[in-house]
């Protein structure tokens, strides 16, 4: 859409310019990676460079990184197997990893958040302690509709010391934050492409120096035995060019910070009554979860698109639909507060115009809910 603003990151962000012109020059040429002449040694060479590039965005060794199609696939092949014991996932958690630990063997149990929307880690403790001192404990590394930041190593640690294996989905953390998975203390991380300016459908799950996961497909030796069928070549090689950009570009979130904290300052002053959620906690620079009082989400997100302005009301994965948050309600949010809450998240290609686009049609969309003329 000519002249509209994106402010939608989370859900996913732009495909980077040298992301594109990496696959398009990767899909000029043949070769199946498993092959052993030449086009296939040339495809087997760009998913070796692509898995180089991937494990430096984590701090993780290369030849564990097993590629998948995308973050939902990476939390699910984490999680799948009879054998992981006991499951326990945040009450924050993406639904890619709740519903995959609830349809597990066993099922799981939810750890309580407190009104930060960060894991409570007294009742993670007693969580901990029951059963037999096995399983598996699932954290991200920050949320995708308010951006608030879990400290991983501190809960991490309780749990290695309780005898679980740790999960850590980080989609919405790459390129965003620093992340290295020895300083995190996890056995397994979770990313995706396609929020870091890359192709949708590719996706990762890294793993740490012990244990396999039990392959969810099978049919094939792929990525060392962990995911069959033929890799997808050209994606995985714009996955590993966006992931060697959004690490190099992680100094620029100290400006995207400026960017999202400038909008919700002159909010706050349109609108002394607005409510940002989980800003009482470390935040991801990019996102800022917010309601405007009185006008509901599915309301705002029509008016803000016939402006021209897109952003979303939470999470992308729910075929479209705007409903209810588990992730506010789980942080103690009241229904009719949370359904007027909207995500605005920003990234590599934001700019301060977008910002004040954005400004300008939430001063006037409030000024008409409140029953008056918007300011000049």
């Amino acid at each position: 859409m000519s002249g509209a603003v994106y402010l939608d990151y989370n859900a996913t962000a732009p495909v980077r310019p040298e992301v594109a012109r990496g696959m398009v020059d990767r899909l000029a040429e043949p070769g199946n990676p498993s092959s052993v002449h030449g086009f296939g040694r040339g495809a087997r060479a760009a998913l070796d460079q692509a898995r180089v590039r991937v494990a430096a965005l984590v701090g993780a060794t290369p030849e564990r990184v097993v590629f998948t199609a995308g973050g939902t696939e990476a939390n699910n092949l984490a999680l799948h197997g009879p054998g992981a014991g006991r499951r326990l996932v945040s009450a924050v958690e993406h639904v890619s990893v709740g519903d995959a630990a609830a349809a597990c063997v066993g099922g799981s149990e939810v750890v309580p958040v407190d009104a930060e929307g960060r894991v409570d880690a007294a009742a993670l403790d007693v969580l901990l302690s029951a059963g037999d001192g096995s399983g598996s404990f699932c954290v991200m590394a920050a949320n995708n509709e308010t951006g608030v930041i879990q400290p991983v190593a501190e809960l991490a640690a309780r749990a290695r010391e309780a005898g679980f294996r740790v999960h850590c989905d980080a989609v919405q953390a790459a390129g965003r934050v620093a992340l290295d998975m020895k300083a995190l203390g996890v056995e397994s991380l979770a990313l995706s492409a396609h929020k870091i300016g890359g192709p949708t459908g590719v996706g990762a799950l890294v793993l740490g120096e012990e244990g396999e996961p039990e392959p969810l497909i099978v049919g094939g030796g792929q990525e060392h035995g962990r995911r069959a069928g033929t890799e997808n070549v050209a994606g995985i090689v714009g996955f590993g060019i966006a992931a060697e950009l959004a690490g190099a570009e992680l100094d620029r979130m100290d400006e995207i910070a400026a960017l999202r904290d400038s909008v919700e300052y002159r909010l706050r002053a349109a609108c002394p009554e607005l409510v940002v959620f989980g800003d009482g906690a470390p935040r991801l620079a990019n996102t800022s979860c917010l309601a405007m009082p009185g006008l509901a989400n599915e309301t705002q997100i029509m008016a803000f698109d016939l402006e021209g302005v897109a952003l979303s009301a939470g999470s992308a994965c729910s075929s479209g639909k705007v409903g209810p948050s588990h992730v506010l309600a789980a942080m103690g949010v009241a229904p009719e507060l949370a359904g007027e809450a909207i995500r605005v998240s920003l990234g590599w290609a934001s700019t301060q115009a977008d910002t004040d686009r954005f400004v300008d049609v939430w001063r006037a969309l409030h000024a008409r809910a409140q029953g008056r003329r918007p300011a000049a």
